[in-house]
């Protein structure tokens, strides 16, 4: 069972990404970020083509929301800005 998994776990990566070689990676560079409780979001291409950054991507957003409360004045939602 041992040599089954060893050969399955064969490396198949190119030469030239020997990652044993590579400088300055930090270990946990980004790890308060994600503890603090950043929310990622992956867009589809096609939506994401319509929004050149984040910001823009929020402007849209809190659009919305505005709209929504319009059409239903019970909706509240805490804004951060």
């Amino acid at each position: 069972m041992k040599k089954a998994f060893e050969k399955e776990m064969e490396d198949e990566l190119r030469p030239e990404y020997d990652f044993a070689q590579m400088e300055g990676g930090v270990r946990g560079k980004y790890v308060e970020r994600y503890r603090s409780g950043t929310n990622l979001v992956l867009l589809e291409p096609d939506v994401a083509q319509a929004f050149p950054n984040d910001k823009a991507v929020n402007e849209a957003l809190r659009l919305l929301i505005q709209v929504a409360q319009r059409q239903q004045p019970n909706i509240k939602v805490q804004q951060t800005e």
